[in-house]
């Protein structure tokens, strides 16, 4: 019997198996003096009534099967590894299970959130910022949702950065489903995790749980484009309680969709309107990457090619390259990541 996966298992509370684990120190001792919990503990009993110990045998023994063939990993509340960060937020989870490399959920992260529906500016300001934190060997945290945090993730991957995925269902769903692929790659070498138990929807009231996550494996929260209902408001919030840096960006007065996240500068929260205010909030270095291998074309493109965005007809304007080949060019640098296309054909660095 794995005993750790019967306590998974057992329909009661995690600050209830917490509780139980702080008690009896193993799950193994839970279960030897599961009789004796049912008698001193009225509300686990009513909660468990008529059940037996050994109701889930088989139930465990399929989910240790299940995780086996998906490599599915899981870690719990007596981890070594799970307590340096997870044990101080709110109601911790009593188990994560995981797909990918765990070891890196205490390395220095920061978490990046925001709307699902984002607009260009917010697309640009995630990919540059994100960057910045990937050159300084930071670990991006997010949820996994269509929008920014998307664009969070596939940057750090683009980057070659290490990645944290935190789900609001089951690990073995891909929710949403157009990122089951995404989600595959973020395994590779970094890690997706989920306090749910498989099979999970990805009902609404699980993303609060979820943000609860981030905000306490994040060493800090930059929200990006967050309306005044967004849960990316909570991810925030929680961290402030936590006394970690939140970091939010500003946008138009006129659109909604930033509401959230300028009231968060007016209610304390850090500002970032460039890349320096995000070096200085966070302590990073300067990484100047120096285009040594880059031709004499692509040299004179990045010239003109500044965090302002500049039209293509200027840049033509302003270069040797002919049309053609100014064309191709762009597409390459964009492919690499070395440059963003904003609307109207505008183009801004990211390098």
């Amino acid at each position: 019997m794995n005993y750790e996966l019967w306590l998974i298992l057992i329909d009661i509370t995690s600050f209830q198996k917490i509780k139980l684990i702080n008690k009896y120190k193993t799950a193994e001792n839970v279960y030897n003096n599961f009789e004796e919990i049912l008698k001193e503990n009225e509300t686990i009993s009513k909660k468990l009534k008529n059940f037996q110990k050994d109701d889930l045998y088989y139930e465990v023994l399929k989910l240790e099967e299940t995780l086996y063939k998906k490599n599915i990993g899981y870690i719990t509340y007596s981890n070594p590894l799970y307590k340096e960060k997870l044990s101080g937020i709110l109601n911790p989870p009593y188990f994560l299970f995981y797909i990918g490399n765990i070891d890196i959920i205490n390395d220095k992260s920061i978490g990046v959130v925001g709307a699902r529906k984002c607009s260009n500016y917010g697309l640009t300001v995630t990919k540059l910022l994100t960057k910045e934190l990937i050159t300084n060997n930071i670990t991006l945290i997010s949820g996994g949702a269509r929008g920014i945090d998307s664009i969070a993730h596939k940057t750090a991957l683009e980057n070659d950065g290490y990645n944290i995925c935190v789900l609001g269902c089951g690990i073995d769903r891909a929710y949403p489903s157009e990122n089951k692929m995404l989600f595959s790659k973020i395994a590779e070498k970094g890690v997706v995790i989920s306090e749910f138990l498989l099979g999970t929807a990805p009902l609404r009231e699980n993303f609060p749980k979820r943000n609860r996550i981030i905000s306490g494996l994040s060493d800090g929260v930059i929200v990006i484009e967050a309306s005044e209902k967004s849960g990316s408001l909570i991810t925030a919030r929680l961290a402030q309680q936590q006394e970690k840096k939140v970091i939010a960006v500003p946008g138009s007065i006129l659109y909604a969709g930033a509401s959230g996240s300028n009231k968060l500068i007016r209610d304390g929260a850090s500002i970032c309107t460039d890349i320096e205010d995000l070096r200085v909030l966070l302590s990073l270095e300067h990484i100047e990457i120096q285009p040594m291998n880059f031709t004499p074309e692509k040299s004179e493109i990045l010239e003109l090619i500044t965090d302002s965005p500049i039209h293509i007809d200027d840049i033509f304007k302003n270069t040797s390259v002919d049309r053609g080949a100014l064309y191709a060019l762009l597409f390459e640098m964009q492919i690499k990541s070395e440059i963003i296309c904003l609307p109207g054909n505008y183009y801004v660095k990211t390098i």
